[in-house]
């Protein structure tokens, strides 16, 4: 820093240049969401469960608790919460969400960067990972961008017999149900098996979290955590935290693994105990 600085105001990134993330736990050198995300050696945690796959959560909460502004994720992180937003995306075998999630948000195609995709397989992965939305009544929207798009693949994992019409992307289906109703476990068992997916992202909404959570197959969870306040209270039901529903039996305890920083936006890395 030069003289006449002032450390407590945040510079600006360079144009073009990745955001930097300050290490903070584990302390280190400032290192790009890319670099990030390779440090947390995926495929290698990956090896530590079996018979299904290794699973984040990644969420993004103000500090009032939050998930949502106006029923969107979006307007909560900053450029560096989405940059790492698709450097974990780039980095996992699928990508999964609850279909509310992918209406509201809009689901596209998972990695839309050419240069993203070779990379990916010059990593030993697909081009794109698969696209996993979970439906109990299958009831998503035709004019929906990821199931317009023939390139993707997408598994739908629902109880349901039904099945989708006049989409282009790849449809595949994984109907794990018990008595009826969805089976988690058996859907995380399939996938692990029949899809050969080892890493899997969640990116919510907070209704699935909570039921993949009480099913035990959540291995951490990453919080991107805005240093802002939305206020108000929860009237309609929008303004949802980031597990939502049915109260624990017990609370999940969770154990620090890391923390990152960037103006004033932080970004926790929790793994799941399971003595909890």
């Amino acid at each position: 820093m030069s003289a006449g600085e002032d450390a407590s105001e945040p510079r600006p990134q360079p144009a073009g240049e990745p955001a930097a993330f300050t290490r903070l736990l584990p302390a280190g050198e400032t290192a790009d969401a890319s670099q990030i995300v390779d440090g947390f050696e995926l495929g290698k945690r990956a090896q530590t469960v079996a018979a299904r796959p290794y699973l984040i959560l990644n969420m993004v909460s103000t500090l009032d608790g939050r998930a949502s502004i106006g029923g969107r994720s979006g307007p909560i992180g900053n450029r560096a919460d989405r940059e790492l937003f698709h450097a974990l995306r780039a980095g996992v075998d699928a990508v999964m969400a609850g279909a509310g999630t992918v209406r509201v948000e809009r689901y596209g195609r998972i990695i839309p960067n050419v240069a993203t995709r070779e990379r990916r397989v010059e990593r030993g992965l697909e081009q794109e990972p698969l696209a996993c939305i979970v439906s109990a009544r299958l009831s998503l929207p035709d004019d929906l961008p990821l199931l317009n798009e023939p390139a993707a693949r997408v598994a739908i994992i629902t109880p349901s017999a039904a099945a989708l019409t006049g989409v282009s992307a790849q449809i595949e289906y994984v109907r794990a149900s018990s008595d009826g109703r969805l089976d988690l476990r058996l859907a995380m068992r399939e996938l692990s098996e029949r899809f050969g997916v080892r890493t899997l992202l969640c990116e919510g909404g907070p209704h699935l979290n909570a039921e993949l959570l009480q099913a035990g197959v959540v291995d951490e969870l990453f919080l991107s955590l805005a240093p802002t306040l939305s206020g108000g209270e929860d009237v309609t039901g929008e303004a949802l935290r980031i597990v939502a529903g049915a109260t624990f039996e017990r609370p999940l305890e969770l154990e620090l693994l890391g923390a990152l920083e960037n103006e004033s936006h932080l970004f926790l890395r929790y793994g799941v105990r399971r003595s909890a």
